[in-house]
This record gives structure tokens, sequence and C-alpha cells, in this order.
């Protein structure tokens, strides 16, 4: 029987059946926290729990915890965005959808960009001073960081939204595998199609 690698944080969080492929995603990784299972049951019960304890448990008065992911509906060239964010304990959910032409060409990225925008105004709008901001494209942290340069309207508007916030808010963005089970990307995944739907 072989064993199932359940990485929470690494460069991309998920299960891996193999150590080669799960000490890629580890070794260089600051703060990394993985396990080895030999049931992909208890790989998947892991991570639950070491989110439902980073969730809940894990918070300062000054720090929130947010994930967040978009959708896109091709047919009616709409986009929106799912958040869950995390502060004081209690958990909140957000989804809004935009009719934008423009930005509807990065279809579901758009929506993304907006779920970090949300959980940062959110930041703002509580006097919250770090966040900790789940994504699973990596856009979301390289368009903000300048790793990767802006050239359109969205990314544009987007980089300039993180560059007036990151003074007031310590944004931590962490790359979720997308579609891995992770609990609450999976949430703000349903989130964003929800309001695609109304």
């Amino acid at each position: 029987m072989g064993k199932f690698y359940a990485v929470k944080r690494g460069k991309n969080p998920g299960i891996y059946n193999t150590w080669d492929r799960c000490s890629k995603e580890v070794i260089g990784y600051s703060g990394a926290i993985y396990k080895s299972f030999s049931t992909m049951e208890d790989a998947k019960k892991f991570l639950k729990e070491e989110d439902e304890f980073l969730a809940t448990k894990n918070l300062s008065d000054d720090k929130a915890i947010a994930y967040v992911d978009g959708s896109y509906d091709a047919k009616k060239g709409e986009f929106s965005y799912g958040a869950v964010i995390f502060y004081k304990s209690k958990e909140y959910h957000f989804n809004k959808k935009f009719e934008d032409v423009e930005l509807s060409k990065m279809r579901n990225v758009a929506g993304e960009i907006e779920g970090a925008k949300k959980a940062m105004s959110f930041c703002l709008k509580n006097k919250i001073l770090e966040v900790d901001i789940y994504y699973d494209y990596k856009g979301i942290e390289s368009w903000a960081k300048g790793e990767w340069e802006a050239t359109k309207k969205g990314t544009i508007a987007y980089k300039d939204y993180y560059n007036k916030v990151k003074d007031k808010i310590k944004v931590n963005f962490i790359k979720v595998k997308a579609h891995s089970n992770n609990k609450y990307n999976d949430i703000a995944d349903s989130l964003a199609k929800e309001a695609l739907r109304n």
C-alpha cells in the first residue's frame, strides 16, 4: 500500500501520492505543514482539521483569513467572485456577479481578482491589520507584487488597489491547489457559482 502525503502549507497545497512529488511542494517553503497517511480518508481529514484550526482558532483580533475564488458564465459574459472570510472566530460569506465586457475577457480570473479586493476592503472597513488570502490562480499574488506586469484594465486596477492598501494591511498570499478538496476554497467556488445563478 502506498502513502498519501497531505500538504497543508506548501507551494501547492493538496494531497500527493509520492514523497518525490510532495517534497517538491514543501522543501524550501518557509513554514510548510505536511504529513503522510496510509489512507486518502485520513489525509483529507488532516487537511480539513488544519483548515478549521487555522480559520477559527489561530486568529488574533487584528488578523483575518480569506479564501477567494472566481467563476464565469460564457453565455452571459458575466463573472463573479466568492469569498469566505474568518475574523474573530466568525465566518463570513460574500459573493457578487459583474457585467463588464472588457473585464469578462479574463473570465473567472476577473472574479478571483474581485474576491481578493473584497478581502482587503473587508479588512480596511474593520480596521484589521493583517490578512491571509488563499487563492488558486497565481496572478492574484504575482500582479499585486509586480512579479507579473499588469497590462489589462482589470489587472492594472487590481495592482493600483493593492498599492493603496498594502501600507495599511499586511497581505499574505497563500496559493492552494484548485479542486483539491480544500473545504473553504470549495465553498468560495460554490459562492461564486451561486452569484452567477442569481
